[in-house]
């Protein structure tokens, strides 16, 4: 989206003004792609706790008797074996194994499910979402119902317990609980972004604004600021998470993307299996790897990768890390060259070539 005048404030627009962030359009949204710089906003989610605006983020409702069944028949992970309370993250694809989009599914119920599908895909989720299993269960939109606040970093656990109180509290990964906050129900889930701690508050829009400024007001002394999108998507990299659009994309699987951990063939049919088994039985041309650049030269999504004269992969995310202080990426690396510890050379628009050694993920490891 290029026409800023389009793009749609969130129930936290006047509050970004107000901090001075500096609004880009994204995904239809106007966000803040900054405050106080990229570098200092993702050090300080590293060291102790940064607020962010996911509000463009979707949330579609599944409910009804067979509306676990309908889950079951669009993802590759297996929800079944999720307990009430559980997030589980995972594809959805194509029947010839693209990616629909990766998203994340909030079980409260075999018959009540909520998944959060990424802002870009929003009506192109919800309308496959329709078209495949629309008959099974009711299928509603709720993402324009719904503000969304994540709180990540090392502090967040003690601000989300100050701000929500004791139920806050002693939450593992990847779990959700419904809470009240002045009065309204709102969603607080231990996932996230940035590989910190921490989480994610579903917060009707009325109160958005109410919880954001309560958050920075108790933080304080914790060191709490927002954080604008240029230090998510830096902070999202160093941890090997993909970004839909550029690391994964109907074109690619998630075998292949490395995210294979959440294709379960085992647990009956879905769109796309009979594709992804196929895929494992020949084997993977390519798969997506971590990499340090060895040198000068920040990559960028499209740089080529080579092996001597042999073209060997295409570059999907990069950028200079703020916590290693190198350059880092995502690329596509075909067979046998993909292996960690191979050194390849990154390609900078034609002008030169700049070593780079694949590296096993996370590119970097939060402290505990």
């Amino acid at each position: 989206m290029s026409d800023p005048s389009k793009a749609k404030p969130t129930a936290l627009y006047e509050d970004h003004l107000r901090a001075g962030g500096r609004m880009v359009p994204f995904a239809g949204y106007s966000l803040p792609v900054q405050y106080e710089g990229i570098a200092a906003e993702h050090l300080r989610v590293r060291k102790a706790v940064g607020l962010f605006d996911v509000s463009h983020m979707g949330e579609v409702a599944f409910t009804g008797p067979r509306a676990q069944e309908a889950v079951q028949r669009l993802v590759t992970n297996d929800i079944a074996k999720a307990a009430p309370g559980r997030a589980v993250y995972t594809p959805v694809c194509l029947p010839h194994g693209g990616i629909v989009d990766d998203m994340i599914v909030y079980k409260r119920s075999e018959e009540d499910l909520m998944i959060c599908v990424n802002a870009a895909n929003r009506a192109k989720d919800f309308q496959w979402f329709v078209d495949q299993v629309g008959a099974m269960c009711e299928i509603r939109d709720l993402s324009d119902e719904y503000s969304q606040i994540a709180v990540q970093g090392p502090a967040a656990p003690e601000l989300l317990v100050r701000v929500l109180g004791g139920r806050a509290s002693g939450m593992k990964p990847f779990t959700f609980r419904d809470l009240d906050y002045r009065q309204v129900g709102i969603t607080l889930a231990t996932t996230g972004y940035t590989g910190e701690k921490g989480g994610e508050i579903y917060v009707p829009n009325a109160v958005a604004s109410a919880l954001w400024n309560e958050l920075l007001e108790k933080g304080a002394d914790l060191d709490v600021g927002p954080i604008g999108l240029g230090a998510r998507d830096t902070l999202r990299l160093e941890m090997n998470y993909c970004l839909y659009g550029n690391d994964i994309d109907e074109t690619t699987n998630p075998l292949e993307a490395g995210i294979g951990w959440t294709v379960k063939l085992d647990k009956g049919d879905f769109i796309g299996r009979d594709a992804l088994v196929r895929v494992k039985e020949e084997g993977l041309r390519r798969s997506l790897v971590a990499f340090k650049v060895e040198g000068k030269g920040i990559p960028r999504h499209g740089y080529g990768l080579f092996k001597g004269d042999e073209h060997v992969g295409e570059v999907t995310s990069g950028t200079l890390s703020p916590s290693l202080k190198v350059p880092i990426g995502l690329a596509y690396v075909n067979v046998p060259h993909n292996e960690v510890g191979t050194v390849i050379d990154l390609d900078l628009k034609g002008l030169r070539r700049v070593s780079a050694r694949i590296v096993a993920p996370p590119l970097y490891s939060p402290v505990d």
